[in-house]
Formats: structure tokens, sequence, C-alpha cells
């Protein structure tokens, strides 16, 4: 049995409680366990789990938001930085799925979210996982 940290931007209260609900369930199924931490936005989940992987508390990472694009850059800054911070702690061995959405409007990110379609959450955890299984095979 695996220790998980459920890393989650707080933004969109109701996308957000489906994909953790998919990624608990996905990790419950597997015998692992989890605990969440609730970050202010996506750009913060990188540092959050690089800090929690400084304790030795937790084996693997399930990073989860949303991020809807705006009339602005900042959708691109965040969505690129996001996924690039954690893409970089996964580069450095920390078993992390992205479960952070990066969609064009709120139907998509439904429909992605939501544990009875398209599950991204549970799949973010699923790829956790998988990373952790490789980590400890090649440890």
């Amino acid at each position: 049995m695996a220790k998980f940290l459920i890393v989650e931007a707080r933004f969109y209260d109701h996308l957000n409680d489906m994909l953790v609900a998919g990624a608990r369930q996905a990790l419950k199924e597997a015998g692992h366990t989890a605990e969440v931490l609730t970050v202010p936005g996506a750009l913060e989940i990188p540092g959050a789990i690089a800090l929690a992987d400084q304790s030795g508390t937790f084996d693997g990472y399930v990073a989860i938001g949303v991020v809807i694009r705006g009339e602005t850059y900042h959708f691109e800054i965040v969505a690129g930085e996001s996924a690039r911070g954690v893409m970089a702690l996964t580069m450095d061995g920390v078993a992390i799925g992205n479960g952070i959405l990066t969609v064009e409007n709120e139907a998509q990110a439904l429909v992605r979210a939501d544990p009875a379609q398209k599950n991204k959450g549970g799949e973010a955890a699923v790829a956790a996982m998988a990373l952790l299984a490789l980590r400890q095979k090649y440890a």
C-alpha cells in the first residue's frame, strides 16, 4: 500500500470535486491511501508537490486543477508553466500523475472531470501509480 497526495488547485469547486473523486476512487481501488492538499492555483501545484516530496511522507502525487481559456494570454502561461513544473519534477523521479485540465470552456472541463465520463482525475491517479511502480522497479 502506498500513500499519495492529491494536490488540487481549488479554483472551480464543482469540477475539482469530480476530479478529486475520480482520483480517490482509482487509488482506493488499487489499495492505496490519499490525502488532499489545496493550493490557490495551478501554478502553485508543482511547488507544493516539491515541498511535500521533501518530507518523505508520500510515495506519489496526483496534480488536479482546471485551467479554462479566457480572453488574455494568462491561459498559456498557467497551462504551460504548471505542466512544465510537473514534468520537471517527474523527470527528477517524482511519481506524479498530471490531472490539470487545460480546456477551452467549462463544457469541455465537465466531460473530462466527470468520473462517469472521461474521468481524467482517475486517469491521473493511474498514471501516478504507474510511475511509482516504475520507480520501485528501477530503484
